[in-house]
């Protein structure tokens, strides 16, 4: 089964650590990634530009609305997301759970629909 591992956290919080944290941080995704991929499980993964980068688009009265930015207000933004090959949900909510963002934000994990 597909499962996406969506990853959300305070985007305002990665400008502000120090450079060595960062540092960490990318690491321990590179790790991440890497054994995801030597598991067979990793489809695909990216992540994604702040929210001042994102639109919202909606139909109203028939005509399209863009709106800048995400349309809700929340503390945690989705900042990236893995896409995961997996035999079952509770083999994706284990890697959810060694997801680096689970300890700075919040991993959900949504099986893709068939």
């Amino acid at each position: 089964m597909q499962v996406m591992l969506l990853i959300h956290a305070d985007e305002n919080a990665w400008p502000l650590m120090p450079p060595a944290a960062r540092d960490a941080a990318m690491a321990a995704y590179g790790a991440y990634t890497a054994a995801l991929r030597e598991a067979g499980a990793l489809v695909n993964s990216n992540r994604l530009l702040p929210t001042a980068a994102a639109h919202t688009v909606r139909i109203v009265d028939g005509a399209p609305q863009v709106l800048d930015g995400p349309y809700a207000e929340t503390r945690e933004q989705l900042g990236g997301y893995y896409l995961i090959d997996v035999p079952d949900m509770a083999t994706a909510l284990a890697w959810a759970a060694r997801c680096p963002g689970a300890g700075h934000g919040v991993v959900e994990a949504r099986p893709v629909m068939a």
